[in-house]
C-alpha cells in the first residue's frame, strides 16, 4: 500500500509551523534578552566583566582575566600560551613529554635564577588551560615573595602579610584544600601599601 501526503496534510503542518514560529522567536529573542538584561541589573560588576578600576576610575584589568607582569617589584602571573590575548584563549596543546615543551619550560625558568636543586611551583612555568588564568597558587606567591620584597625594599614578613590578606585576592578552594592568589589584586595591594 502506497501512502501519500495530501495537500491538506502539508498545509496543516505548515500552519502549525507558522504558529510555533512567533513563540520560538519570542522565547529566543525576547525572553533571553530580558533575562540577560535583568541579570546585568542584578549583578552590574559581574556583567561588565568584573573590571578593576584605579583610584582615578581608570580600568586597570579584570578580576577574571590574567595579565602579564614582568617588573621585579610585582608578582608574576602564570605564563600564557596565547600571549595574553583574550580573543584567542586556550592552551598550547604541547605534550608534557615533547622537546618543544621542555625547551619552552627551560626558557621560562631563566628569569627565576634558580639555585642548584631549588624547586619551583609548576604553575610559574606552565600555562593554564585558558592561557589567561588570573590566579597563582599560594606556593607560587610564597616562592616569589623574596624577590618582590627585595625589589620593593620591604621585609618578607610584610610581603607575606599582604599575600595572606583576603583583600589581596587570596581564596581557598575547600574541595582541593588549595589556596589561590589573584595576581592583579595582590600587586595592587602592594602598591597601596607603599603609598
Amino acid at each position: 500500500m502506497k501512502t501519500t501526503l495530501s495537500f491538506g496534510d502539508l498545509s496543516r503542518q505548515f500552519a502549525v509551523s507558522l504558529r510555533i514560529l512567533p513563540v520560538t522567536v519570542a522565547i529566543c529573542s525576547g525572553l533571553y534578552t530580558f533575562i540577560t538584561l535583568l541579570a546585568a541589573q542584578i549583578a552590574p560588576y559581574a556583567s561588565s566583566g568584573s573590571l578593576i578600576r584605579s583610584e582615578k576610575g581608570e580600568i586597570v584589568g579584570s578580576e577574571l582575566i590574567g595579565q602579564q607582569f614582568s617588573r621585579h617589584e610585582y608578582f608574576w602571573s602564570r605564563p600564557s600560551a596565547v600571549s595574553w590575548n583574550a580573543a584567542s584563549a586556550g592552551a598550547s596543546n604541547l605534550s608534557p613529554a615533547s622537546l618543544a615543551m621542555r625547551q619552552k619550560t627551560e626558557k621560562l625558568l631563566v628569569p627565576f635564577a634558580l639555585k642548584k636543586g631549588e624547586k619551583i611551583p609548576a604553575d610559574l612555568v606552565t600555562a593554564s588551560g585558558s592561557g589567561l588564568d588570573p590566579h597563582i597558587s599560594f606556593a607560587a606567591a610564597k616562592f616569589q615573595a623574596p624577590r618582590v620584597a627585595r625589589a620593593r625594599g620591604l621585609s618578607i614578613d610584610q610581603v607575606m602579610a599582604v599575600i595572606n590578606n583576603p583583600e589581596s585576592g587570596t581564596i581557598t578552594i575547600p574541595l582541593l584544600n588549595e589556596s589561590l592568589v589573584n595576581v592583579l589584586h595582590l600587586n595592587r595591594s602592594l602598591d597601596r601599601l607603599q603609598k
